[in-house]
């Protein structure tokens, strides 16, 4: 569990500081606290909802001036860690530690920040069938978490301090990769100061050259993907899948591209669900010998950031013989390009809300 969530911490780093730059770099430092609650977004957690959970957002960007051509596409946004501590405030939900690589983006003469951030977490009380049964959140000590900030921002007021206050949100699963899995999500309100570690270094956005239209043929991709999960049902073991997808895409400009394409699922874990709900539950009428395999096809988008894009995908069985979870899927995930061809990719499969698998892949796009 530690390898594969670190690995998809570092992924999601890897083309934010991969080239140098000639001039000195610039770096802000912040701090926040917050207070919030947790959403209701599953009736099954509503035990838990007992208080309303405080901690603080400690943040190290990275200033960007346009040296590279797609910082000036993104206006210029900040490329940095976050640290979290979350005090869930009830005993059985425990504290979480979360380290993170993030995103700013600038937005209203950048007054507004928007931070995205994906990273893992440590919670202290995991589930514990014998000594925290009740904590059916987190079926695990490490787990995926992403967070997401708004805030009104100024650098630099006085002497280097600025300010910030906004809103957060900050979610935590483990993807099923061991049941209990409910997660929670966190929205709360945050204040807080800025720091300029580089008050002397004062640069100018550099404006981008007139580049050419990008213009690309239809390109053709093929990927393998693979992972481990587990069902719904505690302690049913968990299980190693593979999924073999073929699509096409067109680039709508320098930033965009759709897709078209299909997704054939191996997922053993729906072997031994299979098999438990036919001798356990003969009312749902399962056969013992019925096909684990599924077949999607799906609609989906890529947006390119430098060597990064963000994939998003929307997905429907047409072949589907066992019923789990409803025949629409959809994906989201980070696609890192190693030269013009090959790609690595971390993805979280879900159905709607309900996390399946995270998935790590590799692919070559022609």
């Amino acid at each position: 569990m530690k390898d594969l969530l670190l690995l998809c911490f570092l992924f999601s780093i890897c083309c934010g500081f991969s080239q140098e730059e000639k001039r000195a770099k610039k770096y802000v430092l912040d701090l926040s606290q917050f207070n919030g609650s947790i959403l209701l977004h599953n009736p099954d957690i509503s035990h838990l909802i007992t208080a309303h959970p405080a901690g603080f957002i400690l943040g190290f960007n990275r200033k960007r001036f346009g040296e590279q051509e797609w910082e000036a596409d993104y206006g210029y946004p900040d490329s940095g860690f976050t640290f979290v501590y979350q005090d869930m405030r009830n005993p059985t939900l425990g504290e979480h530690f979360g380290i993170y690589a993030h995103y700013n983006f600038y937005f209203f003469k950048r007054n507004l920040q928007f931070r995205i951030g994906q990273g893992i977490a440590y919670n202290t009380n995991p589930y514990d069938k014998n000594n925290n049964f009740r904590n059916n959140a987190y079926g695990s000590h490490l787990l995926s978490s992403t967070m997401a900030m708004v805030n009104y921002h100024k650098e630099n007021v006085i002497a280097g301090l600025g300010f910030k206050v906004g809103l957060s949100l900050i979610h935590y699963s483990n993807a099923n990769f061991k049941a209990p899995n409910t997660s929670t999500n966190t929205a709360a309100f945050n204040f807080g100061l800025t720091y300029d570690l580089n008050q002397e270094l004062v640069y100018e956005f550099k404006k981008p050259e007139n580049g050419k239209k990008m213009v690309e043929p239809i390109r053709y991709n093929f990927a393998l993907r693979g992972g481990v999960n587990e069902s719904d049902v505690v302690n049913s073991g968990r299980y190693g899948f593979w999924i073999v997808s073929a699509y096409m895409d067109k680039r709508l400009g320098r930033k965009s591209a759709i897709q078209v394409g299909a997704d054939a699922f191996f997922s053993n874990f729906l072997k031994e669900l299979i098999r438990f709900q036919s001798i356990s539950f003969p009312e749902m009428n399962v056969a013992p010998d019925t096909d684990f395999k599924r077949v999607g096809v799906f609609l989906g988008h890529e947006l390119f950031i430098n060597k990064l894009s963000v994939i998003t995908q929307l997905g429907y069985y047409v072949y589907y013989p066992f019923d789990f979870e409803g025949r629409v899927y959809n994906r989201i995930g980070l696609k890192h390009y190693f030269g013009d061809r090959f790609f690595g990719a971390v993805t979280l499969k879900s159905h709607g809300a309900a996390a399946e698998a995270v998935e790590f892949g590799i692919g070559i796009r022609l």
